[in-house]
């Protein structure tokens, strides 16, 4: 009878445990299941933070033409060689600066030496005929010889003068050298931006080919492309911006000096010049540039930095910001983008804030 009694209590024992841990598993299951962590822009990222507001703007659209940078004309000159010769010594490369009045090489020259002896002949002469004409001189005093031949004597030394005169100018325009050497001399202070001169090649006087040219570079012209379709917006003297591969982000200055009011036959495009100052050499001939020249429209409409904008799966989105914790992604519908300046026509108000700096860091947090 015990051992039935021990029974039935092990069996009711073992009921009861299976029946508080039933109930302890049935409140976990029942237990709401917490909420997602909300998330919140980390305060070593909000040090860094830019925002910026939204405004209403006037709308600007804009045309990107493509160029080519080139030297000032107006500023360029060419060294020829004035003689024939053959070159000695070179003292520049392409690329090089160079001071008004700097040798830039050294010519041997037939012409030079023939140049030499006139300058000597001629200063001989000059002496002849000076004693020439104050010996004329005393002998007419004495008698002994005629009006005429003081006369004559006075006529030859200024023949002799003038002579000599002559020589000096043509040593002079030749370098004035009396070596046989013609020495070239930059005319401008600039960069070599051409050379064909070599040691010891021969030149002549008759050919064409500059040995040097030389350009200051402090101003470069731009050669633009203009489609027969933009031409409408294209008007001289307007500002546009440029920009090269070279200097990424950085924009220059300039203004369209020149339209070419004709099209290329074969090409179809209307050529205008660009002209903008060059002070610190950044800008090298035949660099590549995009010349942006923006239309104002007589209509406003809301702007943000473009720096605010991204581009996720064929739509473009903003960050507005209301608070650290509180970041909505927000897609916009974008009319157009000119520089650091982008025009929307829907998806933000006025005044709201946007982040503009780690937009897609933050994008991609709100994302996850």
């Amino acid at each position: 009878m015990k051992r039935i009694y021990r029974s039935v209590s092990s069996l009711l024992s073992f009921a009861l445990v299976g029946s508080v841990l039933l109930q302890s598993c049935s409140s976990e299951a029942n237990k709401p299941v917490a909420e997602k962590e909300k998330f919140a822009i980390p305060d070593t990222v909000m040090k860094t933070l830019r925002i910026d507001t939204v405004k209403t703007s006037q709308l600007i659209n804009a045309i990107t033409l493509t160029g080519k940078v080139g030297s000032d004309e107006d500023h360029v000159v060419p060294v020829n060689a004035l003689v024939t010769g053959n070159i000695q010594d070179v003292k520049v490369v392409l690329g090089d600066y160079v001071k008004a009045g700097q040798v830039l090489a050294v010519i041997r020259s037939a012409e030079m030496a023939g140049y030499g002896n006139d300058l000597i002949n001629a200063q001989s002469n000059l002496r002849v005929a000076e004693t020439n004409l104050q010996k004329t001189k005393d002998l007419y005093k004495s008698g002994l010889a005629s009006m005429t031949d003081s006369l004559n004597a006075e006529v030859t030394l200024q023949q002799a003068k003038s002579e000599l005169n002559r020589v000096q100018q043509v040593l002079k325009i030749n370098g004035g050298s009396t070596q046989g050497e013609f020495v070239v001399k930059a005319p401008i202070s600039g960069f070599i931006v051409q050379k064909s001169a070599n040691n010891n090649m021969a030149i002549r006087s008759d050919n064409s080919t500059s040995l040097f040219t030389i350009s200051d570079l402090k101003d470069v012209w731009i050669q633009a492309n203009v489609y027969e379709s933009n031409i409408s917006l294209i008007k001289q003297g307007e500002n546009v911006d440029v920009t090269t591969l070279a200097y990424p982000g950085k924009v220059f200055k300039g203004r369209i000096d020149k339209v070419m009011n004709v099209l290329d036959p074969s090409s179809k495009v209307m050529k205008v010049r660009v002209v903008l100052q060059n002070p610190d050499y950044l800008l090298k001939p035949e660099m590549y540039a995009s010349i942006t020249v923006s239309d104002k429209e007589n209509k406003e409409c809301l702007s943000i930095p473009s720096q605010a904008l991204i581009f996720d799966h064929s739509q473009y989105y903003v960050l507005v910001y209301n608070s650290k914790t509180d970041v909505k992604i927000t897609p916009v519908q974008v009319i157009n983008t000119v520089g650091d300046r982008t025009y929307l026509a829907s998806g933000v108000n006025n005044g709201d804030k946007v982040i503009t700096t780690q937009a897609i860091l933050i994008y991609n947090a709100l994302n996850s």
